[in-house]
Protein backbone atom coordinates (compact mmCIF):
# COMPACT_ATOMS: atom_id res chain seq x y z
CA UNK A 1 0.00 0.00 0.00
CA UNK A 2 3.06 2.32 0.95
CA UNK A 3 4.47 1.88 -1.97
CA UNK A 4 1.73 2.61 -4.30
CA UNK A 5 0.50 5.57 -2.92
CA UNK A 6 4.48 6.81 -3.22
CA UNK A 7 4.37 5.92 -6.96
CA UNK A 8 1.25 7.26 -7.47
CA UNK A 9 2.03 10.33 -5.75
CA UNK A 10 4.80 10.44 -7.91
CA UNK A 11 2.91 10.22 -11.03
CA UNK A 12 0.44 12.95 -9.68
CA UNK A 13 3.42 15.34 -8.87
CA UNK A 14 4.48 14.84 -12.07
CA UNK A 15 1.28 15.60 -14.33
CA UNK A 16 0.82 18.78 -12.55
CA UNK A 17 4.35 20.15 -13.48
CA UNK A 18 4.12 18.59 -17.53
CA UNK A 19 -0.24 20.43 -17.53
CA UNK A 20 -0.81 22.50 -15.25
CA UNK A 21 2.20 24.55 -14.08
CA UNK A 22 2.57 27.36 -11.50
CA UNK A 23 4.67 30.36 -10.45
CA UNK A 24 3.96 31.13 -6.74
CA UNK A 25 4.13 34.33 -5.08
CA UNK A 26 3.93 34.21 -1.62
CA UNK A 27 3.04 37.72 -0.89
CA UNK A 28 2.79 39.26 3.28
CA UNK A 29 2.04 42.87 3.61
CA UNK A 30 4.58 44.64 5.63
CA UNK A 31 3.64 46.34 8.32
CA UNK A 32 4.50 50.07 8.91
CA UNK A 33 2.95 52.52 11.42
CA UNK A 34 0.37 55.27 10.85
CA UNK A 35 1.68 58.31 9.30
CA UNK A 36 0.63 60.11 12.49
CA UNK A 37 3.17 57.70 14.46
CA UNK A 38 5.63 57.77 11.39
CA UNK A 39 7.66 60.77 13.01
CA UNK A 40 7.23 59.90 17.13
CA UNK A 41 9.67 59.10 19.04
CA UNK A 42 8.97 55.49 20.03
CA UNK A 43 7.10 54.70 17.23
CA UNK A 44 10.64 52.94 14.75
CA UNK A 45 8.76 50.03 13.55
CA UNK A 46 7.99 52.23 10.36
CA UNK A 47 11.68 52.44 9.20
CA UNK A 48 11.70 48.46 9.04
CA UNK A 49 11.69 47.51 4.89
CA UNK A 50 10.55 49.26 3.18
CA UNK A 51 12.32 51.96 4.11
CA UNK A 52 9.81 55.15 4.07
CA UNK A 53 12.51 57.85 4.78
CA UNK A 54 13.04 60.18 2.48
CA UNK A 55 16.15 60.51 0.30
CA UNK A 56 18.69 62.39 1.49
CA UNK A 57 20.43 65.36 -0.65
CA UNK A 58 24.36 63.66 1.07
CA UNK A 59 26.37 61.47 -1.74
CA UNK A 60 25.45 57.62 -1.28
CA UNK A 61 27.34 55.55 1.16
CA UNK A 62 27.72 53.27 -1.51
CA UNK A 63 28.03 53.30 -5.47
CA UNK A 64 25.08 51.68 -7.13
CA UNK A 65 24.83 51.29 -10.86
CA UNK A 66 21.13 50.76 -11.57
CA UNK A 67 21.24 50.61 -14.85
CA UNK A 68 23.18 46.91 -14.62
CA UNK A 69 19.82 45.64 -12.85
CA UNK A 70 17.96 45.15 -15.37
CA UNK A 71 19.35 42.96 -18.59
CA UNK A 72 15.47 42.00 -19.26
CA UNK A 73 13.45 45.29 -19.40
CA UNK A 74 10.59 43.41 -19.65
CA UNK A 75 11.09 41.76 -16.32
CA UNK A 76 11.83 45.55 -14.98
CA UNK A 77 8.25 46.92 -16.11
CA UNK A 78 6.28 43.84 -14.69
CA UNK A 79 7.71 44.67 -11.29
CA UNK A 80 5.59 46.95 -10.12
CA UNK A 81 2.14 44.76 -10.88
CA UNK A 82 3.60 41.45 -10.21
CA UNK A 83 2.05 41.15 -7.09
CA UNK A 84 -1.04 42.13 -7.61
CA UNK A 85 -4.01 39.74 -9.54
CA UNK A 86 -6.95 42.41 -9.13
CA UNK A 87 -7.08 44.07 -12.30
CA UNK A 88 -4.72 41.46 -14.50
CA UNK A 89 -7.01 38.16 -14.78
CA UNK A 90 -6.25 36.52 -11.35
CA UNK A 91 -8.33 33.72 -10.18
CA UNK A 92 -8.29 33.34 -6.62
CA UNK A 93 -10.90 30.68 -7.04
CA UNK A 94 -8.40 28.86 -8.99
CA UNK A 95 -5.81 29.55 -6.98
CA UNK A 96 -3.39 26.52 -5.88
CA UNK A 97 -3.78 25.35 -2.03
CA UNK A 98 -0.32 24.79 -1.21
CA UNK A 99 1.79 24.66 1.68
CA UNK A 100 2.49 28.40 3.55
CA UNK A 101 -0.82 29.85 1.58
CA UNK A 102 -3.26 30.04 -0.84
CA UNK A 103 -1.35 30.84 -3.80
CA UNK A 104 -3.26 33.22 -6.74
CA UNK A 105 -2.65 31.67 -10.13
CA UNK A 106 -2.49 34.30 -13.33
CA UNK A 107 -2.56 33.92 -16.79
CA UNK A 108 -0.02 35.89 -17.56
CA UNK A 109 3.84 34.76 -17.76
CA UNK A 110 5.39 36.46 -15.22
CA UNK A 111 9.29 36.94 -14.00
CA UNK A 112 10.67 38.58 -10.50
CA UNK A 113 12.98 41.05 -12.00
CA UNK A 114 16.21 41.25 -10.05
CA UNK A 115 15.89 44.40 -8.71
CA UNK A 116 13.48 46.91 -7.79
CA UNK A 117 16.02 49.49 -9.78
CA UNK A 118 15.60 51.80 -6.28
CA UNK A 119 18.39 50.89 -3.77
CA UNK A 120 16.47 50.53 0.34
CA UNK A 121 17.24 53.70 1.80
CA UNK A 122 19.35 53.80 5.18
CA UNK A 123 18.16 55.26 8.05
CA UNK A 124 20.00 58.08 9.58
CA UNK A 125 19.42 60.36 12.94
CA UNK A 126 22.30 62.56 12.64
CA UNK A 127 23.68 64.63 9.62
CA UNK A 128 27.33 64.92 9.24
CA UNK A 129 27.11 67.94 12.06
CA UNK A 130 26.24 65.93 14.30
CA UNK A 131 22.73 67.71 14.30
CA UNK A 132 19.47 65.69 14.77
CA UNK A 133 17.47 65.39 11.15
CA UNK A 134 14.01 66.83 11.25
CA UNK A 135 11.46 64.66 11.34
CA UNK A 136 13.86 61.87 12.63
CA UNK A 137 12.32 58.58 14.74
CA UNK A 138 14.23 57.66 17.42
CA UNK A 139 15.13 56.23 20.91
CA UNK A 140 16.07 59.31 23.49
CA UNK A 141 19.41 58.47 25.49
CA UNK A 142 19.65 59.96 28.79
CA UNK A 143 23.05 61.72 29.34
CA UNK A 144 24.43 58.90 31.02
CA UNK A 145 24.43 56.87 28.70
CA UNK A 146 25.37 59.05 25.77
CA UNK A 147 28.24 60.63 27.59
CA UNK A 148 29.44 56.64 28.31
CA UNK A 149 29.16 55.76 24.89
CA UNK A 150 30.79 58.29 23.56
CA UNK A 151 33.86 57.97 25.82
CA UNK A 152 33.58 54.36 24.90
CA UNK A 153 34.03 54.87 21.16
CA UNK A 154 37.28 57.30 21.93
CA UNK A 155 38.45 54.39 24.12
CA UNK A 156 38.24 51.86 21.41
CA UNK A 157 39.65 54.08 19.03
CA UNK A 158 42.34 54.52 21.58
CA UNK A 159 42.99 50.96 21.99
CA UNK A 160 43.09 50.46 18.04
CA UNK A 161 45.85 52.63 17.58
CA UNK A 162 48.15 51.61 20.58
CA UNK A 163 47.87 48.30 20.08
CA UNK A 164 48.27 48.25 16.22
CA UNK A 165 51.47 50.26 16.97
CA UNK A 166 52.56 47.22 19.43
CA UNK A 167 51.74 44.66 16.67
CA UNK A 168 54.67 46.89 14.36
CA UNK A 169 56.98 46.98 17.31
CA UNK A 170 56.96 43.24 17.05
CA UNK A 171 55.38 43.00 20.85
CA UNK A 172 52.32 40.90 19.67
CA UNK A 173 51.79 38.74 16.60
CA UNK A 174 48.69 39.90 14.74
CA UNK A 175 45.87 42.70 15.67
CA UNK A 176 42.64 44.04 14.07
CA UNK A 177 41.37 47.07 14.60
CA UNK A 178 37.49 48.11 14.13
CA UNK A 179 38.63 52.04 12.93
CA UNK A 180 35.54 53.70 11.56
CA UNK A 181 33.27 51.32 12.73
CA UNK A 182 33.25 51.87 16.68
CA UNK A 183 29.63 53.41 16.39
CA UNK A 184 28.32 49.41 15.39
CA UNK A 185 29.68 47.90 18.14
CA UNK A 186 29.60 50.50 21.02
CA UNK A 187 26.17 51.97 20.15
CA UNK A 188 24.38 48.43 19.76
CA UNK A 189 25.91 47.42 23.19
CA UNK A 190 24.12 50.45 24.59
CA UNK A 191 21.05 49.31 23.35
CA UNK A 192 21.20 45.24 24.74
CA UNK A 193 21.34 44.21 28.09
CA UNK A 194 23.72 42.21 30.21
CA UNK A 195 21.53 38.84 29.34
CA UNK A 196 21.83 39.05 26.05
CA UNK A 197 24.16 36.43 23.86
CA UNK A 198 26.89 38.18 21.71
CA UNK A 199 28.18 36.06 19.21
CA UNK A 200 30.70 38.11 17.41
CA UNK A 201 32.85 38.32 14.34
CA UNK A 202 36.15 39.94 14.94
CA UNK A 203 35.62 43.68 14.95
CA UNK A 204 32.71 43.59 18.32
CA UNK A 205 35.76 44.56 21.55
CA UNK A 206 33.51 47.50 21.91
CA UNK A 207 30.76 45.32 23.00
CA UNK A 208 33.44 43.77 25.69
CA UNK A 209 34.46 47.02 26.62
CA UNK A 210 30.81 48.57 27.17
CA UNK A 211 30.00 45.52 29.37
CA UNK A 212 33.02 45.85 31.63
CA UNK A 213 35.76 43.87 30.06
CA UNK A 214 39.04 45.72 31.34
CA UNK A 215 42.02 47.65 29.21
CA UNK A 216 43.99 44.89 31.40
CA UNK A 217 42.49 42.14 30.07
CA UNK A 218 42.10 42.88 26.47
CA UNK A 219 46.14 43.49 26.64
CA UNK A 220 46.38 40.07 28.42
CA UNK A 221 44.86 38.33 25.91
CA UNK A 222 46.28 39.99 23.23
CA UNK A 223 49.99 38.96 24.76
CA UNK A 224 48.80 35.46 25.50
CA UNK A 225 49.97 35.56 29.28
CA UNK A 226 48.71 33.58 32.17
CA UNK A 227 45.64 36.09 33.23
CA UNK A 228 44.24 35.46 29.88
CA UNK A 229 40.49 33.96 29.81
CA UNK A 230 41.46 31.81 27.06
CA UNK A 231 44.72 30.96 28.44
CA UNK A 232 47.06 31.95 25.77
CA UNK A 233 45.47 29.82 23.14
CA UNK A 234 44.24 31.98 20.58
CA UNK A 235 45.60 34.24 18.17
CA UNK A 236 45.47 38.02 19.76
CA UNK A 237 42.22 39.92 19.15
CA UNK A 238 40.24 36.61 19.52
CA UNK A 239 38.17 37.74 22.99
CA UNK A 240 35.68 35.60 24.69
CA UNK A 241 34.17 36.13 28.23
CA UNK A 242 31.33 33.32 29.47
CA UNK A 243 30.69 36.59 32.31
CA UNK A 244 30.14 38.80 29.66
CA UNK A 245 28.13 36.49 27.73
CA UNK A 246 30.58 36.91 24.67
CA UNK A 247 31.44 33.74 23.02
CA UNK A 248 34.67 33.58 22.07
CA UNK A 249 35.85 34.69 18.94
CA UNK A 250 36.95 32.24 15.74
CA UNK A 251 38.58 32.74 12.92
CA UNK A 252 36.43 30.84 10.34
CA UNK A 253 33.88 32.73 8.59
CA UNK A 254 30.33 33.33 9.54
CA UNK A 255 30.40 29.61 11.72
CA UNK A 256 29.20 31.84 13.70
CA UNK A 257 25.59 32.57 12.94
CA UNK A 258 23.93 28.87 12.90
CA UNK A 259 25.44 28.35 16.01
CA UNK A 260 23.62 32.21 17.22
CA UNK A 261 20.90 30.72 16.02
CA UNK A 262 20.65 27.16 18.10
CA UNK A 263 21.66 29.91 21.18
CA UNK A 264 18.65 31.75 20.16
CA UNK A 265 16.27 28.74 19.90
CA UNK A 266 17.53 28.03 23.65
CA UNK A 267 16.76 31.32 25.22
CA UNK A 268 13.21 30.48 22.73
CA UNK A 269 12.83 27.09 24.85
CA UNK A 270 13.87 28.60 28.22
CA UNK A 271 11.27 31.49 27.92
CA UNK A 272 14.11 33.63 28.64
CA UNK A 273 13.84 37.53 28.53
CA UNK A 274 16.84 37.85 26.19
CA UNK A 275 17.71 37.28 22.66
CA UNK A 276 21.00 36.97 20.63
CA UNK A 277 23.02 39.14 18.52
CA UNK A 278 25.43 38.28 16.26
CA UNK A 279 27.67 39.51 13.89
CA UNK A 280 29.41 39.23 10.52
CA UNK A 281 30.77 41.45 7.56
CA UNK A 282 29.66 42.06 3.99
CA UNK A 283 31.90 38.92 3.11
CA UNK A 284 30.29 36.84 5.34
CA UNK A 285 27.04 36.50 3.78
CA UNK A 286 28.80 34.80 0.84
CA UNK A 287 29.33 32.26 2.94
CA UNK A 288 26.78 29.60 3.11
CA UNK A 289 26.68 29.47 6.74
CA UNK A 290 24.72 32.81 6.07
CA UNK A 291 21.62 31.55 4.35
CA UNK A 292 21.42 28.56 6.41
CA UNK A 293 21.40 30.35 9.39
CA UNK A 294 18.60 32.81 8.01
CA UNK A 295 16.71 30.31 6.82
CA UNK A 296 17.11 28.53 10.16
CA UNK A 297 16.42 31.46 12.34
CA UNK A 298 12.89 31.88 9.95
CA UNK A 299 11.81 28.69 10.30
CA UNK A 300 12.27 28.00 13.92
CA UNK A 301 11.10 32.05 14.95
CA UNK A 302 14.19 32.31 17.27
CA UNK A 303 14.92 35.64 19.11
CA UNK A 304 17.96 36.57 17.09
CA UNK A 305 19.08 39.83 15.57
CA UNK A 306 21.67 39.42 12.77
CA UNK A 307 23.72 43.13 12.50
CA UNK A 308 26.03 42.75 8.68
CA UNK A 309 28.64 45.23 9.19
CA UNK A 310 29.02 46.45 5.26
CA UNK A 311 31.80 48.22 5.14
CA UNK A 312 32.18 47.92 1.56
CA UNK A 313 35.54 45.53 1.61
CA UNK A 314 35.88 41.97 2.43
CA UNK A 315 39.74 42.49 2.99
CA UNK A 316 40.35 43.19 -1.08
CA UNK A 317 37.37 42.08 -2.67
CA UNK A 318 34.80 45.12 -3.20
CA UNK A 319 31.23 44.61 -2.59
CA UNK A 320 30.67 45.30 -6.56
CA UNK A 321 32.42 42.46 -6.97
CA UNK A 322 30.70 40.74 -4.44
CA UNK A 323 26.89 40.44 -4.92
CA UNK A 324 24.69 42.08 -7.61
CA UNK A 325 21.90 42.48 -5.25
CA UNK A 326 21.35 45.93 -2.94
CA UNK A 327 23.40 44.82 -0.33
CA UNK A 328 22.89 42.69 2.23
CA UNK A 329 19.32 44.48 3.61
CA UNK A 330 17.43 42.77 0.45
CA UNK A 331 17.93 39.12 1.65
CA UNK A 332 15.89 39.02 4.74
CA UNK A 333 12.82 39.22 3.07
CA UNK A 334 13.86 36.13 0.87
CA UNK A 335 14.03 34.70 4.05
CA UNK A 336 10.79 35.95 5.60
CA UNK A 337 12.89 38.10 7.83
CA UNK A 338 12.14 41.66 9.14
CA UNK A 339 14.81 43.83 7.97
CA UNK A 340 16.24 47.53 8.09
CA UNK A 341 19.28 49.24 6.67
CA UNK A 342 21.03 51.68 8.68
CA UNK A 343 23.68 54.40 9.14
CA UNK A 344 26.77 52.51 10.56
CA UNK A 345 28.32 55.41 11.22
CA UNK A 346 25.62 57.42 12.90
CA UNK A 347 26.09 56.22 16.53
CA UNK A 348 22.37 57.46 17.33
CA UNK A 349 20.47 55.79 14.45
CA UNK A 350 22.26 52.67 15.43
CA UNK A 351 21.04 52.51 18.85
CA UNK A 352 17.59 52.88 17.94
CA UNK A 353 17.40 50.93 15.34
CA UNK A 354 19.53 47.67 17.03
CA UNK A 355 16.98 48.85 20.68
CA UNK A 356 13.79 48.57 18.10
CA UNK A 357 15.24 45.24 16.89
CA UNK A 358 15.55 43.63 20.18
CA UNK A 359 12.48 44.36 21.48
CA UNK A 360 10.66 42.73 17.76
CA UNK A 361 12.57 39.84 18.39
CA UNK A 362 12.22 39.16 22.19
CA UNK A 363 8.52 40.46 22.32
CA UNK A 364 7.51 39.20 18.78
CA UNK A 365 9.44 36.07 18.99
CA UNK A 366 11.17 36.79 15.37
CA UNK A 367 14.71 37.64 13.83
CA UNK A 368 15.82 40.61 12.71
CA UNK A 369 18.40 41.58 10.16
CA UNK A 370 20.23 44.88 10.12
CA UNK A 371 22.97 46.02 7.74
CA UNK A 372 24.85 48.49 9.06
CA UNK A 373 26.53 50.58 6.48
CA UNK A 374 29.78 51.56 7.14
CA UNK A 375 33.71 52.02 6.35
CA UNK A 376 36.81 50.22 7.33
CA UNK A 377 39.21 52.51 7.54
CA UNK A 378 41.61 50.57 8.40
CA UNK A 379 43.45 47.78 7.18
CA UNK A 380 41.76 44.52 7.18
CA UNK A 381 44.78 43.44 9.87
CA UNK A 382 48.01 43.73 10.70
CA UNK A 383 48.58 41.19 7.58
CA UNK A 384 46.96 43.24 5.41
CA UNK A 385 47.96 46.94 3.01
CA UNK A 386 44.83 48.23 2.04
CA UNK A 387 46.55 50.71 0.03
CA UNK A 388 47.51 48.53 -2.37
CA UNK A 389 43.41 47.95 -3.39
CA UNK A 390 41.61 51.01 -3.06
CA UNK A 391 42.33 54.73 -2.69
CA UNK A 392 44.40 56.89 -0.49
CA UNK A 393 41.55 59.75 -0.93
CA UNK A 394 38.73 57.41 -0.54
CA UNK A 395 40.07 56.14 2.97
CA UNK A 396 40.86 60.37 4.02
CA UNK A 397 37.46 61.04 3.12
CA UNK A 398 35.78 58.52 5.33
CA UNK A 399 38.20 58.85 8.03
CA UNK A 400 37.70 63.05 8.06
CA UNK A 401 34.31 63.37 6.78
CA UNK A 402 32.48 60.32 8.10
CA UNK A 403 34.05 59.50 10.74
CA UNK A 404 31.29 58.33 13.65
CA UNK A 405 33.46 59.15 16.89
CA UNK A 406 33.27 63.09 15.88
CA UNK A 407 29.82 63.19 14.48
CA UNK A 408 28.42 61.54 18.12
CA UNK A 409 30.68 64.11 19.65
CA UNK A 410 28.87 66.79 18.01
CA UNK A 411 25.99 65.86 18.94
CA UNK A 412 26.58 65.32 23.03
CA UNK A 413 28.84 68.78 22.83
CA UNK A 414 25.65 70.44 21.26
CA UNK A 415 24.06 69.13 24.26
CA UNK A 416 25.85 70.46 26.69
CA UNK A 417 27.05 67.16 27.77
CA UNK A 418 31.06 67.56 27.00
CA UNK A 419 33.62 69.61 26.66
CA UNK A 420 37.11 70.18 25.48
CA UNK A 421 38.47 70.05 28.77
CA UNK A 422 37.08 66.79 29.95
CA UNK A 423 37.98 65.46 25.95
CA UNK A 424 41.68 66.01 26.68
CA UNK A 425 41.49 64.40 30.16
CA UNK A 426 39.76 61.50 28.67
CA UNK A 427 42.40 60.89 25.87
CA UNK A 428 45.64 61.77 28.41
CA UNK A 429 44.27 59.54 31.07
CA UNK A 430 43.39 56.85 28.33
CA UNK A 431 47.14 56.84 26.92
CA UNK A 432 48.94 56.11 30.30
CA UNK A 433 46.17 53.23 31.14
CA UNK A 434 47.11 51.69 27.56
CA UNK A 435 50.63 52.26 27.76
CA UNK A 436 50.72 50.81 31.39
CA UNK A 437 48.24 47.63 30.44
CA UNK A 438 50.64 46.89 27.14
CA UNK A 439 53.71 47.37 29.99
CA UNK A 440 52.49 44.80 32.52
CA UNK A 441 51.05 42.34 29.85
CA UNK A 442 54.49 41.87 28.08
CA UNK A 443 55.85 40.84 31.18
CA UNK A 444 53.47 38.60 32.67
CA UNK A 445 54.23 35.08 32.75
CA UNK A 446 52.96 33.41 29.92
CA UNK A 447 50.67 30.01 30.64
CA UNK A 448 52.22 26.74 31.68
CA UNK A 449 52.52 23.87 28.82
CA UNK A 450 50.01 22.06 30.36
CA UNK A 451 47.21 24.33 29.12
CA UNK A 452 47.54 23.14 25.98
CA UNK A 453 46.26 19.55 26.17
CA UNK A 454 43.61 20.59 29.00
CA UNK A 455 39.96 22.02 29.50
CA UNK A 456 38.72 19.71 26.22
CA UNK A 457 38.04 15.83 27.94
CA UNK A 458 37.38 15.03 31.72
CA UNK A 459 40.22 12.61 31.30
CA UNK A 460 43.10 13.19 28.71
CA UNK A 461 42.77 10.22 25.93
CA UNK A 462 45.99 7.80 25.21
CA UNK A 463 46.33 9.81 21.82
CA UNK A 464 46.45 13.36 23.72
CA UNK A 465 48.38 12.13 26.11
CA UNK A 466 51.16 10.87 23.95
CA UNK A 467 51.45 13.76 21.98
CA UNK A 468 52.32 16.10 25.28
CA UNK A 469 55.02 13.48 25.75
CA UNK A 470 56.68 13.63 22.31
CA UNK A 471 55.86 17.50 22.74
CA UNK A 472 57.76 17.67 26.10
CA UNK A 473 60.78 15.70 24.65
CA UNK A 474 61.08 17.79 21.34
CA UNK A 475 61.33 20.72 23.42
CA UNK A 476 63.89 18.81 25.42
CA UNK A 477 66.13 17.59 22.67
CA UNK A 478 65.85 21.50 20.49
CA UNK A 479 65.46 23.70 23.42
CA UNK A 480 67.15 26.80 21.12
CA UNK A 481 63.61 26.50 19.19
CA UNK A 482 61.05 27.49 21.72
CA UNK A 483 60.46 30.10 23.93
CA UNK A 484 61.81 30.54 27.00
CA UNK A 485 59.21 32.37 29.18
CA UNK A 486 56.93 29.09 28.48
CA UNK A 487 56.71 27.26 32.01
CA UNK A 488 57.12 23.26 31.05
Amino acid sequence: MALWFFAKSRTIIHHLKRKVGFMGVFHQNIWTSSSSSYMQPGHLSSIFIPGIHEHRSTPPLFPFNSSQRFKSTKAASQHEHLYSTDDDGGDNSQGLDFPGGNVACISEMRFLSESTGMRIPCYSVLDGNGEIIVGSDYEQLSEEIAVKMYTSMVTLQMMDTIFYEAQRQGRISFYMTSTGEEAISIAAAAALTADDIILPQYREPGILLWRGFTIEEFASQCFGNKDDCGKGRQMPNHYGSKKLNFVTISSPIATQLPQAVGVAYSLKMDRKDACVVTYTGDGGTSEGDFHAALNFAAVTEAPVVFICRNNGWAISTNISEQFRSDGIVVRGRAYGIRSIRVDGNDALAVYSAIHTAREMAISEQRPVLVEALSYRVGHHSTSDDSTKYRSVDEIEYWKKVRDPVNRFRKWVERNGWWSEEEESELRSSMKKQLLQAIQVAEKTEKPPLKELFSDVYDVPPPNLREQEKQLRETIIRYPQDYPSDVPL
